[in-house]
């Protein structure tokens, strides 16, 4: 039975591919140099690949993003970038970061959520003057070079459906109108390559696993009509992913596809459309049964079930991975700091790539392995820790996930203890991450400095960003985040349950990695963790400085979750952890207390009908048990960013915060509409510019977009700060644009 993946993960294994570009944006490196490294490791890629499984992808690579790539492919170039007169890399960069050169001041396009992931894409933007056209071929390119080096691959690319879904449009015109210009531009790529000699060509079309109308489906199949009919003697495989494709199953069955890829790890009812509707003779089945979105070793019994059920009713069968591998870290050979026992269930894109070829040996030769055997050895061990939680979580009740008076009546009182003005300034939390932090945080770890000469270091580096707040003239203050690595790892750190990594990093867009913390067993905090510094902060300033701390819905989304026990018993067990801190901050002054929710939307399930019953209703109560142990006087602060927001708008002002900061620079004000609609009762603050493009708002532009605010929203709920926090930018533009801020602030409640 042969096997292939949907996508490997393009950072490298020490992430080349991050620094390779930031070395290319510091001008530190040619455009030459950055082309060669960057073939380097899709080479590098290949050859790994080309060991364990039968069809190797190309196509997947990317500079900084997929559907980034795609547009440039399609020639959809936003016009304020397409008159910049840049060459093509250096356009491409701009429409991901924003450009900004002398009087020159172009912004970003907007930046959102793949699906249920914590990727992120670039968003098409189409306006009535777009004309989509087959613009580059990378992927030729690329494809030659797996050739040269004797392999014969698949190509990917994400496919025109998907593409015209997720662009934004501006303008008359939509989806329909460009059924026929997207589907030439696809017909000429497919020939060109076929011409090359590729055989198969993977179209991604994950948007075919949402909620789709009638007439989305009338445009899917009207864009491959015309490229099925148009295409030569090349095989199409139709890949989707993140979930299952009910709504047009059967139609698909009878387009004229050679291949079909579907999702048996989310795809709800996957496994019941086969059984149902079978499958023609002459359409392979591309199954999705190893899972690209978690770590965990495949529990090779379960599969074998599957795909023996499969074949009753499949001719053709090729394994696969759920979704790309882009989604899980690289390798886990490089983890030295894990225990035999830990590394013995973990298993990484290398490592799946590893269980699909033990997978397909196994059936092939129908042998029972040692591979097969210890596999099922590991899933009779358990790394369940029982701990008191248990009972702590049996022990809730309603009144737990209720605070107390109700938000109204906290207005005022919160008012007459924190005496801020209109329009109060903050930021978000985190400030830049300089080279002395980052070396003071390496040395101690290291075992360079001892424990008290780096706190004394950190110590030194809030007292300059309490002191800089407090000249720039904001209202409430943040401490920096000095001492924390990232806002989901320092928390699970300090929390037991968790075991981390040392090079295990996902792409979360462009050159930013993070890398996520493993819950591996229960959850539960033995100790304060952020109150010390809190109170330090606190001490410098008689302005209130908040309290940071991440949310137990964002470390669950941004952690691997385990698998052996319900997510939602796995949140609660968080929540009561966030909880013993919150109420340990008020206890010790702390008279602002934000719990960020970055990451809440992240995980909706990408069926509506699911939101509710399968996510929202332990979701937000998890955040309420956070706070609703606190006196009315404290004020509870959340922030969201980088999602789509509008359709749980209601659901989020249950979450019963105070003040809720969300990302709208990007996406231009979009939610204010959605605000005024479901007369959103929290205080809010739309982030007023874009912190992850280096350009700096002018004064101007920033008091254009909070009169453009106040439009909407009463002055007396509205705050002032950026849309996310400052830890990538560095320490220039972060005073110019904070200045800015505070200087667009001040002019605006002078009109008022």
């Amino acid at each position: 039975m042969n096997t292939t993946i949907v996508g490997f993960p393009r950072i490298g294994k020490n992430r080349e591919l991050k620094f390779l570009t930031e070395r290319y944006f510091k001008k530190e490196i040619t455009l030459d140099e950055l082309n060669e490294g960057a073939k380097n490791l899709r080479v590098e890629h290949l050859k790994i690949q080309n060991e364990s499984i039968d069809m190797v992808s190309v196509g997947d690579f990317s500079f900084y993003d997929g559907m980034l790539d795609t547009s440039i492919m399609l020639g959809v170039i936003p016009k304020r970038h397409r008159d910049l007169n840049l060459c093509k890399e250096d356009l491409y960069f701009a429409i991901a970061k924003g450009y900004q050169d002398g009087d020159i001041d172009v912004k970003a396009s907007s930046m959102k959520k793949w699906f249920n992931t914590n990727y992120h894409y670039i968003t098409p933007e189409i306006d009535d003057e777009t004309k989509i056209e087959l613009s580059d071929t990378k992927i030729l390119n690329e494809f030659l070079e797996a050739k040269e080096i004797g392999i014969d691959p698949k190509a990917v690319l994400i496919g025109p459906f998907t593409f015209l879904k997720l662009a934004k449009y501006y303008g008359k015109k939509r989806e329909i109108d460009f059924v026929k210009s997207i589907a030439d531009a696809y017909v000429e790529i497919i020939k060109e390559l076929a011409y090359d000699g590729c055989k198969f060509i993977q179209m991604d079309e994950p948007i075919l696993v949402t909620d789709l109308t009638q007439d989305d489906i009338k445009i899917f199949k009207a864009i491959y009509k015309k490229i099925l009919a148009g295409k030569p003697l090349i095989n199409i495989i139709l890949q989707t992913y993140f979930g299952d494709i009910r709504d047009v199953y059967r139609d698909v069955l009878k387009m004229g596809f050679n291949g079909l890829g579907l999702d048996f790890v989310e795809g709800e009812k996957t496994l019941e459309l086969v059984n149902k509707y079978g499958m023609p003779e002459n359409l392979c089945l591309f199954a999705g049964v190893i899972n690209g979105k978690n770590i965990w070793k495949s529990e090779y019994s379960k599969i074998f079930a599957l795909i023996k059920e499969l074949m009753k009713k499949v001719k053709n069968i090729v394994l696969s991975t759920s979704c790309s591998l882009l989604h899980v870290p690289y390798t886990t050979t490089l983890e030295k700091g894990l225990s035999e026992f830990q590394l013995s269930k973990l298993s990484f894109a290398q490592e799946k790539l590893k269980e699909l070829k033990e997978i397909s040996t196994v059936i092939d030769t129908g042998k029972i392995t040692e591979q097969l055997l210890e596999n099922d050895e590991l899933f009779k061990s358990s790394n369940n820790i029982t701990s008191e939680v248990t009972t702590r979580i049996s022990n809730l009740t309603d009144a737990d996930y209720i605070r107390l008076p109700n938000r109204s009546d906290r207005v005022a009182l919160q008012k007459d203890a924190l005496n801020l003005p209109v329009l109060p300034t903050t930021t978000i939390g985190s400030f830049p991450q300089t080279r002395k932090v980052r070396i003071n945080r390496s040395n101690y770890k290291s075992g360079k400095c001892t424990c008290d000469e780096y706190e004394s270091n950190i110590k030194g580096y809030i007292k300059e960003c309490i002191n800089l707040q407090e000249d720039l003239g904001f209202d409430v203050l943040v401490h920096g985040e000095f001492e924390r690595n990232d806002m989901v790892e320092f928390f699970g750190e300090n929390l037991n349950g968790f075991i981390f990594t040392k090079f295990a990093w996902v792409q979360s867009y462009g050159t930013r990695c993070v890398k996520p913390p493993i819950i591996f067993s229960d959850v539960y905090r033995t100790k304060p963790i952020t109150v010390d510094i809190s109170k330090y902060a606190q001490s410098l300033s008689t302005k209130p400085v908040k309290g940071m701390l991440t949310g137990p819905i964002t470390i669950l989304n941004w952690s691997f979750p385990r698998a052996d026990i319900e997510i939602s018993q796995s949140v609660l067990q968080i929540a009561l952890a966030i909880r013993d801190e919150v109420l340990d901050l008020e206890k010790n002054g702390i008279k602002i207390i934000q719990i960020d929710e970055a990451a809440l939307r992240e995980k909706l399930p990408i069926r509506k009908e699911d939101w509710n019953k399968k996510y929202l209703d332990w979701a937000i109560p998890a955040f309420r048990l956070t706070h609703s142990g606190v006196k009315p006087e404290t004020q509870i602060h959340t922030h969201m960013c980088y999602s789509e927001f509008d359709d749980i708008i209601k659901e989020i002002d249950d979450m019963d915060a105070d003040v809720i900061s969300f990302e709208a620079s990007r996406s231009s004000l979009e939610i204010l509409k959605s605000l005024k609609d479901s007369n959103f009762e929290t205080q809010v603050g739309p982030g007023v510019y874009d912190i992850h493009s280096p350009r700096v708002p002018s004064v101007d532009e920033i008091v254009s977009v909070i009169n453009n605010i106040l439009k909407v929203i009463p002055k007396e709920k509205v705050w002032v700060n950026p849309d996310c926090g400052l830890k990538t930018r560095d320490v220039k533009e972060t005073l110019a644009s904070l200045t800015n801020l505070i200087e667009a602030a001040k002019s605006v409640r002078a009109q008022l």
